[in-house]
């Protein structure tokens, strides 16, 4: 794929190449290079742009994501915090009811549960509890998801229960042209956007990546694939084995539709269900355990509005209904390219 993705045509954004006769070069670099790269471009358009978290400035983060920042913005602009993740939260929600724009930091996402209260009480309604005299341009991003054998709390994924709080946009990247633009947009965005990193991609491949500062639409699907006959849904670190099962079901002539969820907060319906009108069947792909997880919202929404469009049942391949293992066992349990494959074979087999 090159730098930029393909979406659904009716939410394609037509840009007139007249005004930029001189593209800029493309550059293969990794998801947390694409990262650092449009945290550094939103600070250099917007001095409003902060950043703050633990061990952000100084270190660069501890996955380096932000690292050069506070040497080239100055540490007004690219601030260490103490090991607070309820400070973290509730001071970006002040900066941004005062005009900043802040860019928080939590280091894991199993350390995220101490700035809930912030999120959900503050952050999620300002704007309406203000009646729109405030709101919270604020990005929380949430490096999330399993596979780099960390300690307990370290590799959770928990988005079903952030996506669940109105008034929060939840955002996930799976490449890094997409970690490149969706971050520049959720920066942009004028309410709060949780932005979850998944910490297995950061640098598990290089993209072309054109710096030039555009970003991606929030709140629509990408269509990776196309397919015929059948719609592979997911999001985060699984589109990586939903692509590699999309291969291995082509090299038996079956062509699966991969859809990049990308934005769980709202959902884009309409992309899924043009895309199961044309396929009449669908696997829902997630790391999270499987009771109450995001694939059952994106499995009920199918059934709500668009049940006589299928021809086998919805299938859900997905982590356990355990905590996520530490160390060597995560790979128990977590799904990979074979569960996936297994679950689209046993849905064709379905088709009435």
């Amino acid at each position: 794929m090159g730098s930029r993705e393909s979406v659904a045509a009716t939410n394609q954004t037509h840009i007139d190449k007249s005004e930029n006769p001189a593209p800029m070069a493309a550059t293969d670099i990794t998801m947390v290079e694409a990262i650092n790269l449009a945290l550094a471009r939103a600070m250099e358009q917007d001095e409003n742009v902060v950043m703050l978290g633990e061990d952000i400035a100084t270190n660069g983060g501890v996955f380096r994501a932000t690292l050069g920042l506070k040497e080239r913005f100055g540490y007004k602009r690219v601030m260490d915090t103490p090991l607070a993740e309820a400070l973290i939260a509730g001071i970006s929600v002040g900066m941004a009811s005062q005009g900043l724009k802040p860019v928080a930091e939590i280091q894991f996402m199993g350390f995220m549960y101490a700035a809930i209260e912030h999120l959900v009480s503050h952050a999620a309604r300002l704007r309406q509890r203000t009646r729109g005299r405030l709101h919270c341009p604020m990005v929380m991003r949430i490096p999330y998801g399993g596979g780099i054998h960390a300690p307990e709390h370290h590799s959770e994924s928990m988005e079903s229960m952030l996506a669940h709080v109105p008034g929060l946009r939840v955002v996930t990247a799976s490449s890094p042209a997409r970690a490149y633009g969706l971050l520049l947009a959720a920066i942009e965005s004028p309410d709060p956007v949780i932005f979850l990193e998944p910490k297995r991609l950061y640098r598990i491949s290089r993209q072309p990546v054109i710096d030039d500062g555009q970003a991606l639409p929030l709140d629509v699907c990408f269509t990776l694939r196309e397919g015929s006959d059948i719609t592979l849904i997911s999001w985060g670190a699984m589109i990586y084995e939903t692509l590699q099962a999309a291969d291995r079901l082509a090299r038996e002539n079956i062509h699966a539709e991969v859809i990049d969820v990308a934005t769980l907060n709202p959902l884009d319906d309409d992309t899924i269900l043009a895309s199961i009108e044309k396929t009449g069947c669908c696997v829902v792909i997630e790391e999270a355990p499987k009771h109450c997880g995001f694939g059952a919202e994106i499995s009920a929404r199918i059934a709500e509005q668009g049940l006589y469009l299928l021809r086998a049942p919805v299938a859900r391949v997905s982590g356990l209904d355990v905590p996520m293992p530490y160390f060597r066992q995560e790979t128990l349990y977590m799904p990979d390219e074979g569960d996936i494959y297994q679950a689209v074979k046993k849905t064709l087999e379905q088709i009435t």
